[in-house]
């Protein structure tokens, strides 16, 4: 997890993302004169994606679930607000759905329900306010860390089951030690990044449309990530649940009898999830009728 997290702060995005806040911060600080913090709570609806080895390349792919949230937010300038908020969203993907036929022969699948608590700064590019007549629309930029819970899921004869338990991929027996195949965690550290539009909709209220992605330290949202497993010890040591989820192949190559140490996933990508919600904000803590400017 070190290793991959140093190679995301040496990658070219981060000095971009750093360099685009040291630009818009001056110009948000700017000006302000004798400006009143204010709080806004905010009620959040929208939906969920991921990417992944079963939606590899396409944002808003897989099947569509209600994500919901709410949110505290304080604004500290006209230009810069802090945002702490909770979300609760499911993830699902089939393979069965894919363009590519290899992908449908693998004929895998799951959905994952996930639930993430967070800080977040926004970055507004114009001077923004609840209750500012002059200011009708305004876009944002946001960033900052989240943590999230999961548990992937593969459905079975019209049930559905819990993956991480299972060990799909060895994890937790003897063929898994052998070759180096651990467990994952079923929490960790996401890193949101994304943009919105704020919309004051009067002196109380504004709406809000916003798109995020979480960059995650996490190839197993999906439970797809590695290679195959042996069978025989999955059936020995974890049962044939296990077996049976952990290869739904429509075919296999050649004359082998199993898919023993063919590749299952791309352990070299780690997943990623989103949010697209669209939220109801109302200031809190200041009657509408103080003067902002």
């Amino acid at each position: 997890m070190m290793n991959r997290l140093n190679h995301f702060l040496a990658s070219p995005t981060l000095p971009l993302l750093v360099g685009a806040l040291m630009l818009l911060f001056p110009s948000g600080l700017m000006g302000q004169g004798k400006f009143d913090q204010s709080k806004e709570l905010g009620v959040m609806v929208g939906t969920s994606y991921y990417l992944g080895d079963l939606n590899p390349s396409g944002h808003l792919g897989g099947r569509k679930h209600v994500a919901v949230g709410g949110f505290l937010r304080t604004n500290l300038s006209r230009r810069i607000s802090l945002r702490a908020h909770v979300m609760h969203g499911t993830v699902e993907a089939w393979d069965a759905d894919s363009d590519v036929a290899w992908q449908r022969n693998r004929n895998l699948h799951f959905r994952n329900t996930l639930t993430e608590v967070g800080g977040l700064v926004e970055i507004n590019y114009i001077d923004y306010q609840i209750g500012t007549p002059s200011t009708k629309v305004c876009a944002y930029l946001l960033t900052g860390l989240s943590v999230y819970s999961h548990m992937p899921e593969a459905e079975l004869d019209g049930l559905w089951f819990e993956l991480a338990p299972l060990g799909t991929e060895g994890q937790g027996t003897t063929w898994g030690e052998a070759y180096g195949v651990n467990g994952y965690a079923l929490a960790g550290l996401a890193v949101p990044f994304g943009f919105g539009f704020k919309v004051n909709l009067g002196p109380f209220a504004g709406f809000n449309l916003e798109w995020a992605v979480r960059k995650t330290w996490n190839d197993y949202i999906d439970d797809v990530s590695g290679i195959y497993a042996d069978p025989l010890v999955l059936n020995e040591e974890k049962g044939e649940l296990a077996v049976a989820l952990a290869d739904q192949s429509l075919s296999r190559p050649g004359s082998l009898a199993d898919n023993t140490g063919l590749m299952r996933g791309d352990p070299g990508r780690d997943d990623a999830y989103g949010f697209v919600t669209a939220s109801v904000t109302f200031r809190i803590g200041k009657k509408p009728t103080t003067c902002w400017n």
